[in-house]
């Protein structure tokens, strides 16, 4: 709503930097088609990992987790959830799968935000599809566990007329077709986090809406590159910049840029660096797969999950990567610190 104030976009300085993101995220735009073409078998493995990655990543930003055995039974309708956080986990997957599914024939507009919040609750009858009745703050816990206020937004009573206003400039924003596509998404996305519309799930539902506009941007990374889970990668990245472009947003003295340089330079251009490089990795000969492994581990860190190595390599067969981990701990590169379905690696001289 406040970035969408006349003019407001068109005066924000743009550095050089800025602009060879822009350069470079076009180019990966332009390989979306060629690897589709290519590599039909390889990208419907990464839809697959992708949506499971999505999942779970979103939803444990938010402190919501769930065994990774149970997302997968989750996200394949092999089980119905059982506790609170499964129920949360079942609606995001539901949310993800009817963006992917349909997202061309989504309308954009402030009651889809409320039945996508509805169907993210919709296995917690009652808490989902309206916009926030009592005022929130988005606060911080530090490590000593004190807490601070980092941003106050906008109070229930204004949340439906700003949501309101926000869809009716950014719409007339975005078939007006003078400023770049990228740059009205990343923003909508900062306006709708200040103004916090739902008592919960501000974060998700910020999250599946990225997903939606850029595939109606023509960006469809999001389908194969699991987002989500960028953004949990570099969460500290992601809180700070959004900090820093909310200062100032009730007084529209705020800056965009910090928070364009990580959602353009950090999430979608990464992703589609990602997406470039599991592409390739994937389309190897089969007898490469145990070095797509021993190079998946070289770049985790010093301890990892069996779990994070299955997610940077999919399409790779458990028995592959179990024999290429058996192989690195008899040479002495790493060690079992912890057995069992959950195990923990450690990388020796780490």
């Amino acid at each position: 709503m406040k970035s969408f104030e006349k003019g407001f976009i068109e005066s924000q300085a743009i550095t050089q930097r800025f602009l060879r993101t822009f350069r470079a995220i076009g180019e990966y735009k332009g390989k979306q088609e060629l690897f589709t073409k290519q590599s039909p078998q390889v990208l419907e493995t990464l839809k697959r990992v992708a949506i499971i990655q999505s999942t779970e990543s979103s939803n444990r930003i938010e402190g919501i987790t769930v065994p990774l055995q149970r997302i997968r039974q989750l996200v394949a309708h092999k089980s119905t959830p059982r506790n609170r956080s499964e129920q949360e986990i079942a609606g995001y997957r539901d949310v993800l799968n009817t963006i992917h599914t349909n997202h061309e024939h989504i309308p954009f507009t402030q009651n889809v935000v409320l039945q996508f919040h509805r169907d993210l609750y919709q296995f917690l009858p009652g808490e989902g599809g309206r916009w926030k009745s009592t005022d929130n703050l988005i606060t911080e816990t530090l490590a000593n566990g004190s807490r601070f206020v980092r941003f106050e937004p906008l109070p229930a009573h204004l949340t439906p007329d700003a949501m309101e206003n926000l869809h009716k400039r950014f719409d007339t924003l975005w078939n007006l077709g003078e400023t770049e596509p990228l740059l009205l998404i990343a923003t909508y996305v900062l306006d709708f986090l200040c103004i916090h519309p739902f008592r919960d799930g501000n974060g998700r539902i910020a999250r599946l809406l990225t997903l939606l506009l850029l595939y109606k941007a023509g960006y469809e990374v999001g389908r194969y590159i699991s987002l989500e889970q960028i953004v949990e990668r570099t969460r500290e990245t992601y809180y700070e910049a959004l900090y820093k472009a909310s200062i100032g947003w009730h007084e529209n003295k705020h800056s965009l840029l910090s928070w364009w340089e990580y959602f353009l330079g950090i999430m979608l251009l990464s992703a589609y660096r990602e997406f470039e490089h599991r592409v390739g990795m994937i389309s190897t000969a089969r007898g490469a797969k145990s070095e797509m492994v021993i190079g998946a581990i070289e770049r985790l860190p010093p301890q990892f999950r069996y779990a994070d190595i299955e997610s940077a390599c999919p399409g790779v067969s458990r028995p592959t990567i179990k024999r290429v981990l058996a192989s690195l701990r008899k040479q002495g590169r790493i060690r079992c610190i912890r057995a069992g379905r959950d195990a923990l690696w450690k990388k020796m001289g780490s």
